[in-house]
């Protein structure tokens, strides 16, 4: 994929499909609101606590690579946002309900099995039959740009193969076949601080660059 996602962006992006889907009265999301969302403690792993300023930041980058466009209504004067997962003028971001509805539980669960996505994919789409989450997983599998998520070899101790999304890359080889029980997992706080700390070296590092820039032109202009 040309575009490769961090672990807030992809959690920002899933927030939006899932209250598109449930609270469509709701959307387009509030900065406020979609904080609160990415902080839901239900239907999240890991569970985040994210400040509003760093979720702003985090818009931003995305608004920028053209995944999330606010919205104003007529008279309102809180901006709002909403994703671009389905918009034909992003074909390699281009996804059906079908499609979208798996990689949101994805991206805000991480990897679970065929029977946890056919159960917890109804609230967010309704599908025909088991058949049609089958065939919209292989489509997300083996799409040209893609592929856009991957099933994962059973670990020890798994009845069950699970699938992950592919969003930040391809995953790490020791990820792969591991249980869940025998993965270590970083602290919900750890991680947001990492997070929180990744986008303030590339703040900084913009701002360093733009400045370097100046100081070239002012001796330029010498």
């Amino acid at each position: 994929m040309a575009i490769v996602l961090t672990l807030l962006e992809i959690r920002l992006l899933g927030c939006l499909v899932e209250k598109e889907a449930t609270t469509p009265e709701n959307y387009p999301l509030s900065l406020n609101a979609l904080t609160n969302a990415c902080n839901q403690k239900t239907n999240r792993d890991p569970v985040m606590n994210l400040a509003e300023s760093t979720v702003q930041s985090v818009v931003d980058g995305l608004v920028k690579k053209a995944l999330i466009v606010p919205r104003s209504s007529a008279g309102g004067r809180v901006p709002k946002y909403a994703h671009r997962l389905r918009d034909r003028l992003r074909p390699e971001f281009d996804f059906s309900r079908e499609e979208l509805a798996p990689m949101c539980e994805l991206m805000l669960r991480g990897p679970q099995t065929l029977n946890e996505l056919r159960t917890r994919c109804a609230r967010l789409h309704e599908y025909a039959d088991f058949d049609e989450l089958a065939a919209a997983l292989k489509s997300l599998e083996q799409r040209p740009e893609g592929p856009y998520l991957k099933c994962l070899a059973r670990g020890p101790g798994q009845k069950e193969a699970r699938y992950a999304h592919l969003l930040a890359g391809e995953l790490p080889a020791e990820s792969e076949g591991v249980a869940d029980e025998a993965a270590p997992r970083v602290a919900n706080d750890e991680t947001t601080r990492l997070s929180e700390l990744e986008l303030a070296v590339r703040s900084l590092r913009g701002e360093f660059e733009a400045l370097s820039k100046r100081v070239e032109e002012l001796f330029v202009a010498r």
